[in-house]
Formats: C-alpha cells, structure tokens, sequence
C-alpha cells in the first residue's frame, strides 16, 4: 500500500518535464545526481542545529549581551488575582475602558491599580531584551557563515551571474558536493526554526513569519528534489546576503549602539530592496518562469514551483513595507525608530498613562460628566472608580 502511494506521488509526469523519467537521473558512470530521500538528512542536522543554539546561546551569546552592556529592564510582579487573570488568558490582554472599569469594581480595585496590573502582566509575557538578543545573534552567526560560504561555492559559477543559465541541460544536472551540504545546512536550519517556533520571540508578523518557514522549507525540499539545484541556490544566496544585516542591526539595536543600527540598517534596506525587489522577480522569477519551460512544455511541478516562488514575493514586498514606515521613521525623527514587528516594553510606572474621564454611555450621557445622573449600580461603581476611590466593603 506504501508503495504504491509512493509510487503515485513520485510519478515522473508531476514533477519532472515531459519525456524525462526518474530513471534517466539516476547515479550510472561516476555521475551522482539528487535524489529526494537525500532530504531526509536535514531532519538530524536540523535536530543538530537545535543543539548548537542551545549551547551557543548560553555559552556565548548570552556573555557576549553582557559585555556589550544589554540589560533586561526590572520587571515588578504583580499579586496574584484569579479574576484579572482569568479575563487576561481567556478574553483580552487589552481590555476595553468599560470592562476595564467593571473588573476593577469586581476585584475591589481602582481604575489606575487595575490598568497597571494588566501592564505589569502584559510584560510578564514579553521576552525579555536578552533573549532577543541571543536569537539574533545566533541567526547572525549562522546566516553570515551561509553566506560567505554560499559565497565561495557559488562565486565561479557562470549561472550565478546569468540565470537563465541554471536551465541548461535541465534536469540532467549532475550534483556538485559542496552545493548538497550547503542545502543540507540550510534545510535544516530552517527545519530548526519550525522546531522552536513556540519558543522563539514572537513578533507581529508572527504568522507571516510561519508561513515564509513552511514555504522556504516547501522551496529548499522541492528544489532539490526534482534536481531545481542551480536556481535554489541562487534564491538561497539572495536571502543569506541580507538577513546577516538584518540580524546584525537587531543587536547592534538591542546593545544601543544607535548610530551604528542606524547605518547598518540603510545599508539593509539597500540590499533588500535590489535583491529582493528587483534582482529576485525580473531575473529569479522572470527565468523560472519563461526559460525553464523553452525546450519543454509545463507541467505540475512547475507551477508548484512558481507558485512558491510567488508566494515568497508577496513576502517581500510586505516586509519592504515595514521597512518604509522605519525609514520613514528615521529621515523624520533623525534616528531609527524601534522594530515595529516587536512588542514594546510598556512602562510600569502608574503615573505615565492617565485614567480617562469614563467611557461613553449608550444613553448619550456626556464622558465623565459628574453633573450626570447614575442609574444602576454598574453606572455608580463606573463613577466611583473613575474618581479613583474603590467601592466600600
């Protein structure tokens, strides 16, 4: 039964042009070639890798935050209150002026006392700066050495400079040593950020984060699968070039080492936008989709592979985005703004956020007007509260 699904799902006319069969490209002569089960090495490398962070992060990332002076800002606990608690994990984190106003009344409590407790909880759940820290300094140290190597690999192939180039022969490619650990690597690094996603620094692009994992996992496996090794390669060199930047700024940012996150985040933006906007969709995308299909008709696994290619654009073009509104931020205010994609520490001080006057009652009645009549008691305690006294016991 295996194998015959197996062998349904493998059929040469899905994922190979037409009139080439998986036999052709098998290893015969001294040639080798790729195969797909050569993909199911990353997942040990990937659990390898896991490994690796662990002790990198505690033994050099996390001294390494120390020595560049990073420290995690002094958190106050906050006492224990079921009902607060409660409302926090089942219904908002944020909760509304007049739900704030009631659980206040619930737990005894005034308006100011309760918004700090929702402030104070909220940062409970941040992670803190030198966690974010380690990530990225992990991420640096990984994407920069793919890159230098993916580098050195590629620097004297003619179809890095000329993609169209990464069509000839296709797909009786034969397969070059260096490039099959230089994908095993990268499978499996990304395999290892799928492993610790509910661990990893959730940001606000967190599901666009899940969604460029799976899809460059989908892109690495499938590549190399169907012999897609000269293209992959190149997108994977594109990526490489400019997360070390981006990687590298987040630290220089978390150490506040201004000036230098400031240059060295132009200077991202700069390689993003040219490899990513531009080198990526008018010569990547362009080729992938007119020279791969010259001397053959499409077939599946070549809208598979654009849609992919696709989907990752899409990505980019989000991303660039975010990356405006920070440069925006920064020809505007003369230094960059935090990393919109993070959670902001809120500050813990009561005094910084004032309690507003009392929300808006559906019978028209004016905010904070104490010259207007209270009926009921949820209206009485609204108004108690909001003159910051706490209903008598």
């Amino acid at each position: 039964m295996s194998f015959s699904l197996s062998e349904w799902l493998w059929q040469d006319t899905y994922w190979l042009p037409p009139n080439v069969t998986w036999a052709e490209l098998e290893d015969r002569d001294g040639l080798v070639f790729a195969h797909p089960h050569h993909v199911l090495a990353a997942l040990p490398v990937a659990l390898v890798l896991v490994a690796v962070r662990i002790v990198f992060e505690r033994f050099v990332a996390l001294p390494l935050s120390r020595w560049m002076g990073v420290q995690d800002p002094i958190r106050r606990k906050i006492k224990p209150n079921p009902v607060l608690e409660k409302h926090f994990l089942r219904m908002k984190q944020y909760p509304e002026e007049t739900q704030m106003v009631l659980l206040a009344s619930q737990c005894g409590l005034t308006l100011r006392q309760t918004q700090r407790w929702f402030r104070r909880r909220r940062n409970q759940d941040r992670p803190s700066l030198s966690k974010k820290f380690c990530e990225a300094c992990w991420r640096f140290v990984f994407y920069l050495c793919s890159f230098v190597g993916g580098t050195s690999i590629l620097y004297h192939e003619s179809w890095l400079w000329t993609p169209s180039l990464c069509w000839e022969n296709y797909p009786r490619q034969t397969l070059n040593l260096s490039l099959y650990w230089w994908y095993l690597l990268e499978l499996g690094f990304y395999l290892s950020l799928l492993i610790t996603l509910p661990f990893d620094v959730k940001r606000k692009d967190f599901k666009e984060q899940v969604v460029h994992h799976f899809v460059t996992v989908g892109l690495i496996g499938f590549s190399y699968s169907v012999n897609l090794l000269r293209i992959g390669t190149v997108v994977l060199l594109l990526h490489d070039c400019s997360d070390y930047l981006l990687e590298g700024c987040k630290i220089l940012n978390y150490a506040h080492f201004r000036r230098g996150c400031d240059a060295l985040f132009i200077m991202f933006a700069l390689v993003f936008f040219y490899t990513r906007l531009i080198f990526f969709p008018t010569q990547v995308i362009y080729t992938s989709v007119y020279d791969s299909i010259k001397n053959s008709g499409p077939f599946f696994g070549y809208y598979f592979f654009i849609v992919l290619l696709v989907m990752l654009q899409i990505l980019h073009v989000y991303w660039f985005f975010l990356i405006l509104r920070m440069l925006y931020s920064f020809l505007h205010k003369g230094q960059m703004r935090e990393d919109i994609r993070s959670d902001v520490e809120e500050p813990d001080s009561s005094d910084d956020e004032p309690v507003s006057e009392g929300p808006q009652l559906k019978n028209g009645m004016a905010r904070g007007s104490r010259s207007a009549v209270t009926n009921g008691p949820r209206s009485r305690a609204a108004a108690c509260l909001t003159n910051g006294h706490t209903r008598a016991t």
